[in-house]
């Protein structure tokens, strides 16, 4: 319903609680679908996939609940251009079109997080939220500072509806896999006009790896209330504790020491009965939206978050002797960590005449602070380490000494920007829009030394042009931007510009069945320039040694994506990616080959006669190499060759108000690595696994 509509001669038809800008807000737990009429990720217009100039993904609450995504880890390994890589046991690392996503967002609101000292960041537990929405490219226009490889933006559920509604599911599978979920929603005035929502969940899990086991509390709870007709109030508080065991810091070694690869079994772990990389995350939120008479809208939002990580780990180096086993070295540490971040997230959308056509600007400002400290107990003692051959985990934990300042770093955003969408004329679209950012941190490293920067006027821009060839078909070209602040100084103690992250992008976009099934072809160029370059022979005027850089020009990306999602029918859901990309650096060398260069992810589910659904999956990955020095000096490429991952589900409606779901991932039992090269070691991704849920709503 636009907001011109006369809703006073019809007392049936209800009001609008949210206005153009903030629709995207709206729930997809509800509709079924594998994708959304609208989103705000890209530029907080509340556009379509098909109005947005940028490539866009939806991962909905149905494909969630499908394909059993348990982890934002899952939801990346199921998207379009985009994946994950393990870390350790509980850390990982996202990519797209070969560079790092640096950043989570949470209902639009950025989160950046240092990957060393991770906290619980790529374990999110998905219980919570209704749907992801992946924007690929530079996102600088509402991120500010980052990657020019994808904005991740996790969408809350929220307290809409205005009865008693919910749900519990059980669910038990391989390792001793147990979870238990509970959804419930409810008004809590007879006017409805006050509505609750609370969720809880908890899990616990074996492996497939030794010692290493899992334990994870996740509650939620958020109140929406209707202040006015044309005003609404949300608040709420996220609490998440990640509680492994046995976890790994590294992983296995990759030579023996006269050279040879190792070929160490799947459930080989370096961990033991006491290490751990345990994290709580707590978010408080609050926001307010209103819509006016006029048409404009606005919301306003604050929101804190709490990472705190406990970490007591152990990391094994060096090469083992073949036969005896002897010969790595324990580094043994413990951390406490905590970053805490506060937002402001204010944006208003006005729409407007002018010659005649409608169009709309909205005027944003986004400030986050994030102060963030990790502390260090040094190991007062270090066991032997015996045959590793032999290991079991039964390593003993050494005395910790007291707690002291490891590495502290406080940072700080503002950024103010506007975005427009100007109608040019009936096809044709015009976005423009721009962002002004200043940025500044500081902090110790672990050394000792200090460091202090900022960047101020940061202009940030955004373009974009749209041609609708008629009511199924569009084109679109865009020029978007990012920057990400780099602590490397020049010969004359001067801080580097930022690194700038360009993308260039141009595509076709069809959206079929009134939007419910959306397609995109795109080819995309990014640039990364001003990226640090030693600079021979000189060093920091007034250090000791400390290397001077110089910026060049960086990495290249250029490729091409196409996805299809969404409802083929009434009755098939589908989802369907392909994406490839070649990055190099300025000398044509590729860079980040650690990524793969080709996916293709297929995601479908058919239901059969109301009662039967059936479905499967397969993501496939391109391989993937690095560079790693053997133990005798020598250059080596750790390799991980092309591999599928087939998955398949099934449910049944037993009653209206019961269903049984059985899912099978990995069903070939495909072996690979989850990661391979960092830190010259490797580990192993999941075997076969099958759970079975069964799920109650009232």
């Amino acid at each position: 319903m636009s907001a011109e509509q006369n809703t006073e001669s019809d007392p049936t038809v209800d009001l609008p609680k949210m206005g153009v800008s903030t629709d995207w807000l709206g729930s997809s737990e509800k509709s079924g679908d594998y994708t959304r009429p609208q989103m705000n990720t890209a530029t907080r217009l509340g556009l379509s996939i098909r109005e947005t100039p940028q490539s866009i993904s939806v991962i909905s609450r149905q494909v969630i609940d499908d394909f059993k995504l348990e982890t934002i880890t899952d939801v990346v390994n199921t998207a379009t251009g985009v994946s994950s890589r393990a870390l350790d046991s509980s850390r990982g690392s996202f990519s797209a079109r070969g560079f790092d996503i640096t950043n989570l967002q949470i209902d639009g609101v950025p989160t950046a997080w240092e990957g060393g000292y991770s906290a619980g960041e790529t374990m999110t537990d998905m219980a919570i939220y209704d749907r992801v929405e992946i924007v690929r490219g530079a996102t600088g226009l509402i991120t500010g500072a980052g990657d020019p490889s994808a904005a991740i933006n996790l969408v809350r559920k929220r307290a809409d509806s205005d009865e008693f509604v919910g749900h519990a599911t059980v669910t038990a599978g391989s390792w001793d896999h147990y979870q238990g979920t509970v959804d419930v929603s409810t008004p809590l005035n007879e006017a409805g006009t006050v509505r609750g929502r609370l969720v809880g969940s908890y899990r616990e899990s074996g492996s497939f790896i030794d010692n290493l086991e899992d334990e994870r509390q996740v509650f939620y709870g958020t109140l929406g209330i209707d202040l006015t007709e044309r005003t609404l109030l949300n608040v709420g508080v996220s609490y998440q504790d990640h509680n492994p065991t046995g976890s790994s810091w590294g992983g296995l070694p990759t030579w023996y020491s006269d050279g040879s690869r190792t070929n160490w079994s799947r459930s080989k772990n370096i961990g033991t009965d006491w290490t751990k990389w345990g994290s709580e995350v707590t978010n408080y939120f609050a926001n307010i939206e209103h819509q006016f008479d006029s048409g404009a809208s606005i919301y306003a939002a604050y929101s804190q978050t709490i990472n705190d990580g406990d970490m007591k780990l152990l990391y094994l180096s060096g090469y083992p002797d073949r036969e005896t086993g002897l010969g790595l070295s324990p580094s043994l540490s413990r951390y406490d960590n905590e970053r805490k971040q506060e937002n402001v997230d204010i944006y208003g959308n006005i729409p407007f005449q002018l010659f005649g056509r409608d169009h709309e600007v909205t005027l944003g400002l986004m400030h986050s602070e994030q102060d963030f400290t990790a502390n260090r107990h040094y190991a007062q003692n270090t066991p032997v380490l015996g045959n590793f051959n032999e290991w079991d985990g039964s390593y003993p934990e050494p005395i910790w000494g007291e707690s002291v300042p490891y590495v502290t770093k406080d940072t700080k955003q503002t950024g103010y920007y506007a975005v427009s969408r100007l109608s040019l004329s009936d096809p044709m679209t015009l976005i423009l829009g721009a962002r002004i950012t200043d940025w500044e941190v500081n902090g110790m490293e672990w050394d000792g030394s200090f460091y202090e920067f900022n960047y101020d006027q940061e202009f940030t821009p955004y373009a974009g042009l749209i041609y609708d060839f008629n009511e199924v078909y569009s084109g679109y070209v865009s020029y978007t931007d990012i920057f990400k602040p780099q602590s490397l100084q020049d010969r004359n103690g001067d801080y580097l510009d930022p690194v700038e992250g360009k993308n260039y992008e141009a595509g076709i976009k069809a959206a079929y069945l009134d939007g419910r099934l959306n397609a995109t072809l795109s080819v995309f160029r990014i640039e990364q320039d001003n990226l640090g370059q030693i600079d021979p022979g000189f060093i920091v005027p007034g250090s000791i040694n400390q290397q001077a850089y110089t910026p060049a020009e960086g990495a290249t990306s250029k490729g091409f994506e196409a996805e299809v999602a969404g409802a083929l029918t009434d009755r098939w859901n589908v989802l369907l990616g392909w994406s490839q990309f070649r990055a190099e650096d300025a000398e044509g060398d590729a860079v980040n080959t650690q990524f793969p260069r080709r996916t293709l992810n297929l995601y479908t589910t058919y239901d059969v006669n109301n009662a039967l659904t059936v479905g499967g999956g397969v993501k496939w990955e391109s391989s993937n190499y690095t560079i790693a020095t053997n133990p005798l000096g020598n250059s080596e490429k750790l390799k991980q060759d092309s591999y599928a991952l087939v998955n398949l589900m099934a449910r049944y409606q037993f009653t209206p108000s019961v269903q049984g779901q059985v899912n099978v991932n990995n069903l070939f039992d495909e072996k690979y690595y989850s990661q391979i090269g960092f830190y010259s070691q490797y580990a192993y991704g999941t075997p076969r696994s099958v759970t079975a849920s069964l799920r109650y709503d009232f």
